[in-house]
């Protein structure tokens, strides 16, 4: 391990080899059990990956890093947190971009959408996975449910997101309480269906609207958003702010056939 690497792990206080509590479950249950992978997009998050990675529970099926051409040691602080991390290294810019590759390359039967900044809980998501398992095709995160809540988000932000979650009910019906949260889990065999084809922020809008186009089955859970641990946030609220509406527009405007195909106004 080179020095950089000890460094960043030794202020963070973690050991390379994360230690977990074993979930022991009898050989029948654990047979029938969904593999679940954990998709991460990284940029420059060598210093979060120590908080994160020996976060991840330990029944995930496998660990999937998606990097975006960091200038750190992020690749390196993540092979030493966890041996069995997937590093797929993704040449184009965007979160978008990142999440794709990512989902091209799992073989779990459920993926869970992870920021890597700390925002997010990874113990949370034994809730989304036990909702799909409960007949849901896709969970998502809300911040605004009871026993939710943020620490990361300004009121500007804030009022945005609710302006963005109402135009998305208006215009395709369903009952979303907070549109721009990244934290979801949802069957890998819905990857086609949501057909992600966009590279930047505006890929958690799309994927919500296109479930809600094709009828998926929708469970929003509480959810709580933390600060950012270290770095500069990569969201810029306006330009991202603008590229979520003209999603929100172009998927109802020009792609309605699901959404009459399907009995929506």
């Amino acid at each position: 391990m080179n020095a950089p690497v000890q460094n960043i792990l030794a202020q963070a206080g973690a050991k390379p080899t994360p230690v977990q509590m074993p979930i022991k479950l009898p050989p029948e249950r654990s047979l029938a059990l969904p593999k679940v992978s954990f998709v991460v997009p990284t940029l420059n998050e060598a210093k979060n990956l120590p908080w994160l990675l020996p976060r991840i529970p330990d029944w995930a099926h496998e660990v999937v890093i998606v990097d975006g051409r960091s200038t750190d040691d992020t690749v390196a602080v993540a092979r030493s947190l966890r041996k069995d991390v997937k590093i797929v290294m993704e040449p184009k810019r965007g979160k978008g971009a990142a999440l794709q590759a990512g989902f091209n390359a799992v073989t779990g039967d459920i993926i869970v959408m992870l920021d890597a900044d700390g925002s997010m809980e990874p113990e949370e998501a034994i809730v989304f996975v036990g909702v799909l398992m409960a007949g849901a095709d896709m969970v998502k995160g809300s911040r605004f449910l009871q026993g939710a809540g943020t620490d990361d988000m300004s009121l500007f932000r804030m009022l945005g997101n609710w302006g963005l979650t109402w135009a998305v009910r208006l215009l395709y019906g369903g009952s979303f309480s907070d549109l721009c949260y990244g934290y979801v889990a949802f069957w890998t065999k819905h990857v086609a269906t949501l057909h992600c084809d966009c590279d930047g922020f505006e890929i958690e809008t799309l994927i919500n609207v296109r479930a809600l186009k094709n009828r998926l089955k929708i469970v929003e859970v509480a959810s709580f958003e933390a600060p950012r641990i270290s770095g500069l946030s990569n969201l810029r609220a306006l330009p991202d702010g603008w590229r979520v509406f003209k999603t929100i527009l172009r998927e109802r405007i020009f792609s309605p056939v699901s959404l009459v195909s399907h009995g929506f106004p």
